[in-house]
């Protein structure tokens, strides 16, 4: 007799915990079905990134008067030749040219234009080219410095470091709904990068709960019919 009372108060924990987990539940499943559909190639728009042009290392030469101590330093390719990226020990960002005579100016909206179509293999054309200051990028730029936005007629858009001419980001329409899906399934519609907040750990604990008390009632009345 007490153990019929265990499963009852068991079967409505079950209902109680389905009802509040249920919607987490099957956005979790029609998100992660969608995931798992599609292709990673595709929505990474891999099929639309065009080759980086090699670098001729006879060319190549570091610049010698730096005026500062730097952190790093890397060897970029753009349309108008390869430039060094360098960044300084305080965290300052600027390009030189490839044979280190001339520091180099940030990007302009032609160039820009210039380092998409470069970047972009496909067929579309290009529509527009936007600015947008620090901290006011697109979400799918993943990036909170300022950037330079290309835009073509099959909703693909390039990204562009103003700074160092570097393509940041290829973003297809097909990637920006995968996003949407990503962000749905880690709860986290702002960043879509937070896959370990409170919210979602607790849903999920909630979840496992509700599944074990399934199982296990599963389990119990299986064994009622059987022995009936």
């Amino acid at each position: 007799m007490a153990r019929q009372r265990i499963m009852q108060r068991f079967a409505r924990w079950h209902i109680w915990l389905g009802w509040l987990v249920g919607i987490p539940i099957l956005m979790w499943t029609v998100t992660g079905l969608y995931m798992a559909a599609r292709p990673i190639e595709d929505v990474r728009g891999d099929q639309l990134r065009a080759e980086q042009a090699s670098i001729n290392p006879a060319t190549v030469s570091f610049p010698s008067k730096l005026g500062e101590p730097i952190r790093a330093a890397r060897l970029v390719s753009l349309p108008s030749g390869p430039a060094w990226v360098i960044t300084s020990a305080e965290g300052s960002v600027w390009r030189y040219s490839a044979d280190g005579s001339a520091a180099l100016s940030p990007v302009v909206k032609d160039e820009a234009g210039r380092i998409a179509d470069t970047a972009y293999a496909g067929k579309a054309a290009r529509q527009a080219v936007t600015y947008f200051p620090p901290g006011e990028a697109p979400n799918d730029a993943r990036s909170k410095a300022a950037v330079w936005q290309a835009t073509y007629a099959d909703g693909t858009r390039v990204y562009i470091d103003d700074t160092t001419g570097e393509v940041l980001a290829l973003r297809t329409p097909q990637w920006r709904l995968y996003d949407v899906m990503w962000g749905l399934h880690i709860m986290d519609l702002q960043t879509r990068e937070n896959a370990h907040h409170p919210i979602l750990i607790v849903f999920a604990a909630l979840s496992v709960m509700g599944a074990a008390l399934g199982c296990t009632l599963l389990f119990r009345r299986r064994k009622a019919r059987v022995k009936a």
